[in-house]
């Protein structure tokens, strides 16, 4: 910001109190405004220009504050990384004959003008999308910051760092073969009478105990829910999770992660502390006749499993008993296409369950990259393998799309995207655009 040092501000802040730590804001920022250290995410407010470009892809909605400043007090970064809640707005200083209530009145009226142009898209008299920073954003976003329309409402942040639900476990079982690398578990939570209504695509976060190595406790961490929303024993208030184990970090070094071994470690009857729930865009669309094209690695198939799982339960056969087959189903049903990665089907999450499904029910590529029986594949590869029904599926405004699993597959995937559009005449840029705007692109990747 280049304001003069006596000019009022709006400057950009984090609340800390409801921030999961994960990152989504400082990835997306296109002037390195935003920087984290291990207590928490800040914005510089010599460099933040309001763009609002971090805004849409924050899960949490942490990112939404403002305050009303004079230049010279603007909070430092040094500041902001000790915080444990946010300042409440300052009084301003009597400017222009006006009185010091007039001029508080402005600025809480500045604030909420902000909040609204971010919500509307726009900002300082201009469209948000047409700034330069968020074009250099939205050139990097690749999915959608809307749900699709037919989405229900989601619940976000009904619990907090400082006032988390605790939940009881109700099973905790291992979903990968023994003798694996990839120590895989499914975790069901209950929370008994206490509210925790989810959607599926949100997720949650785990406060394990504990502390840092700064003596701190630690933040929450965040997992996908693996099912659907009314439980996953239909009826109950619980949920699931799919949590891998985590022993390396992504350069291979050893590392012990505090959350995935904590909760991988959990028996029946432990009590968790958890937050959330978080996620307003990643949902599943409700509208009879809609196609989920599904395309994820290792956990990532956690979103996929409560999308499948809530169209099993809620198309089962007219006349049957609800088993998941496709005797008398509804003809509006749209089609489940899914691309699983994995290393091995013996590291794949839930191979015997998804083996069970019916092909009419959906349709299933499985994709090993390190496995002996099978060539190397990659879900990209599957993706333009299977190009004829991919295009179809693209062609389609029925249709949406969900990616979740590592970074590093996201570039792959939309290549292979566009790659099968190419090939089918589709014109990829267009289609792209337009399946952001009408929210049926959706990433989580991590």
């Amino acid at each position: 910001m280049n304001a003069p040092d006596s000019a009022v501000i709006t400057q950009h802040l984090i609340d800390p109190e409801v921030c999961i730590r994960c990152n989504t804001c400082e990835e997306t920022c296109p002037v390195d405004a935003i920087t984290h250290d291990s207590r928490n995410y800040v914005v510089d407010a010599d460099k933040c220009n309001l763009c609002m470009a971090c805004v849409p892809p924050c899960p949490t909605g942490s990112i939404d504050n403002w305050r009303k400043l004079i230049r010279v007090e603007a909070y430092s970064v040094d500041e902001q990384l000790t915080w444990d809640e946010l300042p409440v707005q300052r009084e301003l200083p009597v400017q222009d004959g006006s009185s010091s209530a007039g001029g508080q009145a402005q600025a809480d009226a500045s604030v909420s003008d902000a909040d609204d142009a971010r919500m509307n898209g726009e900002g300082d008299g201009e469209s948000i999308a047409d700034s330069p920073a968020s074009l250099l954003a939205s050139a990097a976003a690749a999915g959608a910051s809307r749900p699709p329309w037919s989405a229900a409402h989601p619940y976000v942040n009904l619990y907090t760092h400082r006032q988390p639900v605790m939940a009881t476990v109700a099973g905790n079982f291992r979903v990968t073969e023994l003798g694996t690398d990839s120590d895989t578990h499914h975790i069901v939570l209950d929370f008994g009478s206490l509210p925790f209504p989810v959607l599926e695509g949100q997720s949650l976060g785990i406060l394990p105990p504990g502390t840092d190595a700064t003596g701190r406790p630690h933040h929450a961490r965040q997992y996908s829910i693996a099912s659907p929303r009314d439980g996953e024993r239909p009826g109950y208030n619980n949920v699931a999770l799919t949590v891998k184990r985590v022993l390396v970090d992504h350069d291979g070094q050893p590392v012990r992660g505090a959350a995935s071994n904590y909760l991988c470690d959990l028996a029946k009857g432990d009590r968790v502390q958890v937050i959330g729930p978080f996620g307003s865009s990643f949902l599943m669309p409700n509208h009879a006749g809609a196609h989920l094209l599904m395309i994820c690695t290792g956990t990532g198939s956690a979103p996929m499993r409560a999308m499948t799982e809530r169209r099993r339960r809620s198309h089962a056969p007219i006349g049957g008993g609800g088993g998941g087959g496709t005797e008398g189903r509804v003809a509006e049903d749209g089609r489940l296409m899914l691309f699983f990665g994995a290393r091995s089907q013996r590291e794949l999450p839930y191979f015997g369950p998804l083996a069970r499904l019916p092909r009419e029910f959906i349709d299933i590529e499985l994709a090993y990259s390190r496995s002996a029986d099978h060539p190397k594949r990659y879900v990209q590869d599957a993706l333009r393998e299977r190009g004829q029904d991919v295009a179809a599926l693209l062609a389609d405004p029925a249709t949406h799309i969900y990616v979740c699993g590592l970074k590093a597959m996201e570039a792959g995937v939309l290549q292979a995207l566009q790659d099968v559009a190419a090939e089918h005449s589709l014109d990829w840029p267009t289609l792209h655009q337009q399946l952001k705007a009408e929210g049926r692109l959706h990433f989580e990747t991590y």
